[in-house]
């Protein structure tokens, strides 16, 4: 699906995946915010909060939570309804927390998108041809600040024969030993710590979705 695609599923709806937070992001992410050590940025200043970088984040269910949880997020979506939507979203929450979230429309697979640093990159149900999520899988992980966290969370290849919903094009899933071979040429900087399948309750039966959870090594080459 293009931009133009999402957009026009996005507006047929209120919220499309709904407002609570994934859970398996939740499950794993719950508490980070308080253990990196925060890295300066490029100009010398230290952040006050620790950054997170949510790609495809859709109508902000993921972003908004990690806003109340201590997280300076940076929302990123191609749909620009989404995006808007999100901000919508946000006017509900106190100013404090929604002022932690910058919105952005823009095209997931521009390098551009990469920049900065963060202790945390999300990449869920994000589902690309295997170069560009290999590139972005890749772009993602470099981003991460020692000690910083990649999730990366879609529906599994096994999804379409043995779970439920989700895409019908095998060439855009991926498995937990797709995306650990996308990461790795970069071994050296990464850790895998989970790399598996989780049941993900749907109101038929059970869906498949592939999990990796990926940690910058403290000192990795060229930090």
């Amino acid at each position: 699906m293009d931009a133009a695609a999402w957009d026009e599923r996005y507006a047929s709806t209120e919220l499309v995946w709904g407002a609570p937070p994934n859970s398996t992001v939740v499950q794993h992410i719950h508490g980070l915010e308080r253990a990196p050590e925060l890295v300066a940025d490029p100009d010398g200043t230290v952040p006050e909060l620790p950054r997170a970088l949510d790609l495809a984040c859709g109508e902000g269910r993921n972003a908004l939570w990690l806003a109340t949880h201590g997280w300076q997020v940076h929302a990123v979506d191609w749909s620009q309804v989404a995006v808007d939507k999100g901000r919508t979203v946000a006017t509900r929450l106190s100013r404090s927390v929604r002022t932690r979230i910058t919105w952005e429309c823009a095209d997931l697979t521009d390098p551009a998108v990469l920049t900065g640093r963060y202790e945390l990159v999300l990449m869920v149900f994000l589902h690309l041809p295997p170069e560009e999520r290999r590139a972005l899988v890749r772009r993602a992980a470099e981003v991460l600040t020692p000690g910083g966290t990649l999730l990366v969370l879609g529906h599994d290849t096994t999804n379409i024969s043995d779970g439920y919903g989700g895409p019908r094009d095998p060439s855009i899933l991926f498995t937990p030993d797709d995306i650990r071979a996308d990461l790795g040429p970069l071994s050296a900087q990464i850790r895998i710590a989970v790399a598996e399948r989780v049941l993900r309750p749907t109101e038929e039966r059970d869906a498949i979705d592939a999990l990796v959870v990926a940690r910058k090594r403290e000192n990795s080459p060229g930090d």
